[in-house]
């Protein structure tokens, strides 16, 4: 599974990015609004998390753009605007979830574990390439239809590198998506 965090408070992203990293998820981060909307042209995720109180573009901007291009795509505001018109706002855009900060890392996790829980109820949680299959929402892998014992490094390690077939990635990609 492909994450975008979009977090402008640089210590907090690094943190969000190693909490889902740890548990199997490939990620790429954004630090303002412009940079999101790029990321996201860019690639495929199967989740966003976003912040509303970003530089360059406004997260709800970014939203109604994510938004006006994928309705299905699960999108989880994390912010600190806490007012319930805020929260109504950000939902009535089309968020999926909206968690206010601070936050507890264990909500926040299941949350997401839901929101990807739901979205492959509609899509197909399958990657394959070859004789590799990649299943994002068992979280294994096989080999001609031969499961492969791999570990949490092991399969994020795959997950990533299948995520982004045909892409190049570099070897410090290559070794946040482990860390």
């Amino acid at each position: 599974m492909k994450l975008l965090i979009v977090e402008d408070e640089e210590s907090l992203n690094k943190v969000l990015v190693k909490v889902l990293r740890k548990l199997g998820y490939a990620t790429d981060s954004a630090f303002d609004g412009e940079e999101a909307v790029d990321l996201y042209f860019e690639n495929n995720y199967d989740l966003v998390i976003l912040d509303l109180n970003l530089p360059k573009l406004d997260g709800m901007e970014v939203l109604k753009a994510m938004r006006e291009d994928n309705a299905e795509l699960p999108i989880l505001i994390l912010s600190a605007r806490s007012e319930i018109q805020d929260k109504i706002q950000g939902l009535d855009e089309g968020a999926n979830e909206y968690l206010t900060k601070p936050f507890h890392f264990d909500e926040l996790t299941a949350r997401v574990r839901a929101l990807l829980r739901r979205n492959a109820q509609t899509a197909g949680t399958r990657i394959e390439i070859g004789d590799v299959v990649l299943d994002t929402a068992a979280k294994t892998v096989s080999v001609g239809g031969n499961p492969i014992a791999l570990s949490k490094k092991e399969y994020g390690l795959m997950a990533h590198l299948m995520l982004r077939k045909g892409e190049t990635v570099s070897s410090q990609k290559l070794i946040e998506s482990v860390l």
